[in-house]
């Protein structure tokens, strides 16, 4: 009975996680972005990948497909970012991978 009522919890759980992480989504920015660049712009395009306070920063020279997925292996966002400078809100903090082209990038939020 423990069992079943584990599985039903996490089962739930899950079904409810992606809907919230449903209404993710990247916002374009203005402001400055200070901090560690968690990826070399030398080998990625020029693409800067910055994290921390919640949030996911991308500066990007050009137009790019990003995913971001959790360490567990579940897409939390996918877009199209234009030039310039975009962020994403997370609910929760954790360990995250950006996705890129062939770049794939570890952020801890």
């Amino acid at each position: 009975m423990k069992r079943l009522l584990a599985i039903l919890t996490l089962v739930l759980a899950l079904g409810l996680g992606n809907t919230v992480l449903a209404e993710i989504q990247w916002h374009e920015t203005n402001r400055e972005v200070t901090g560690k660049v968690l990826n070399d712009p030398n080998t990625s395009d020029g693409v800067k990948i910055y994290g921390g306070n919640g949030t996911i920063t991308i500066v990007t020279p050009k137009r790019i497909n990003v995913r971001v997925y959790t360490i567990l292996g579940q897409m939390v966002s996918q877009a199209t970012l234009q030039q310039g400078t975009s962020e994403l809100r997370l609910g929760s903090r954790g360990i995250y991978l950006v996705r890129i082209g062939n770049l794939t990038q570890k952020v801890a939020i």
